[in-house]
């Protein structure tokens, strides 16, 4: 059974049509969909000679046992954003699972080193907010009871959610179990961007993922009329907040990175009010640890310094989450860039400012890398999300070198 990158493709579309729609797709973790597209993969895996099964997080493991024990892990996850695209995550697994293939046939199922593959459970977060959720149990850092009282927009528990998958809450860090002999992991993933777009390369080598700060900002006013008071008089919370909108663009002019105002929320919320109070999630990314603490350094001044012109109280902050930098390991980048050399002549590094699994699992101190492969339109998280077919094929096939490279890498460290 040689590599057959058309194979992916094939069910890439295969998933499409079973899990989507004319408005994308509808993987979200913790529902029926996502669930359905579980039991499709599984029927896949059956087919090899793999142990499969589900650990305490709602991971799914797929386990070629080789000649070593130290295992070379390839991951990726099934689940999507609401109406998202049809390759963000599945391209990982359903890549990582012709690679799979081609390793179970070439080595007559007995591999040098174990082969791993895995589908993380609910990398998006999309249904309650938190992201990396397997991913963050595997590598220890998720904290179960922090997360109990999330809830969805229609009250559903969280704990509730994951209790009809197979998954308890109160024992999701038991899969730091599967870090046992993990000696590399591998992801390959779409990039969301338009770096390799613009400069018109399929495939690029991933230096590792930005890291984030993620706050909620309330600015704080006072109600009155909006007829009857002057506009010298008011103590207008959204004028404060909206003097951040440019400001983050010039905090990003001077340091890099990324920043995103994503919600704005006013109270009373009436068109006859000046506005009491008004609520920001501010979201801030860089690569180097230094300036991301100089770009919130910078917000919260800013945030002080626009509230103090308006006349308001100072406003008040709340992390929401955050997440260091995480570097990748500099001897699989350079695999990564050879095996993109070798099939398609040229490679680009490029940081990710997208969160990924590939971050967690580095965090537990595994040697991680991530490949990227072009995304048109530069878009994702959305319907029109897509990636030239020749491009995926290239893909399946860099991420099939990469993991030779890597498990020949593994047997020299042994």
């Amino acid at each position: 059974m040689p590599l057959d990158p058309k194979r992916t493709v094939a069910e890439l579309k295969e998933l499409r049509a079973l899990t989507g729609d004319e408005n994308g797709a509808w993987r979200v973790a913790w529902t029926d969909t996502w669930l359905k597209a579980r039991e499709w993969y599984r029927g896949k895996l059956a087919e090899l000679p793999v142990e499969v099964h589900q650990d305490a997080a709602g991971n799914i493991w797929a386990t070629l046992a080789g000649e070593s024990e130290k295992a070379l892990l390839i991951g990726g996850h099934l689940d999507s954003v609401p109406g998202g695209g049809w390759l963000d995550g599945c391209l990982n697994v359903l890549a990582g699972l012709e690679v799979l293939r081609r390793i179970a046939e070439q080595y007559d199922g007995r591999p040098p080193v174990t082969v791993r593959l895995v589908d993380w459970a609910d990398e998006e977060g999309a249904r309650f907010g938190r992201s990396l959720m397997g991913s963050s149990a595997f590598s220890g850092t998720l904290e179960p009871e922090a997360e109990k009282d999330r809830t969805d927009k229609d009250g559903t528990r969280l704990e509730d959610a994951l209790r009809r998958c197979g998954v308890e809450m109160d024992r999701m860090l038991e899969a730091q179990q599967e870090q046992k002999n993990a000696a590399a992991y591998l992801e390959l993933h779409i990039e969301q961007g338009p770096v390799l777009l613009d400069i018109d390369l399929p495939l690029g080598a991933v230096l590792g993922t930005f890291g984030v700060e993620r706050h909620a900002i309330r600015f704080f006013g006072q109600a009155a009329h909006s007829g009857s008071t002057p506009m010298d008089k008011r103590k207008d919370a959204f004028l404060a907040a909206a003097k951040m909108a440019p400001e983050i663009y010039a905090i990003t002019d001077r340091n890099g990175g990324v920043c995103t105002l994503g919600s704005c929320v006013t109270r009373p919320g009436i068109v006859t009010s000046v506005v009491a109070e008004c609520d920001l999630t501010l979201d801030q990314r860089h690569l180097d640890a230094d300036a991301l603490a100089r770009m919130l350094f910078e917000a919260k001044k800013a945030s002080q310094r626009f509230s103090r012109e308006g006349g308001l109280p100072e406003p008040e902050w709340s992390t929401i989450w955050r997440i260091e930098p995480i570097l990748f390991h500099p001897d699989l980048i350079e695999f990564c860039d050879q095996a993109i050399r070798e099939v398609v002549g040229t490679s680009h590094r490029l940081p990710s400012g997208p969160l990924h699994d590939a971050a967690e699992v580095a965090r537990a101190g595994i040697p991680t890398v991530m490949m990227f492969v072009q995304s048109l339109h530069g878009i994702s998280h959305n319907k029109i999300e897509d990636t030239k077919e020749e491009h995926l094929e290239l893909s399946v096939q860099a991420l099939d070198r990469l993991a030779d490279k890597t498990i020949d890498w593994i047997r020299q460290q042994s």
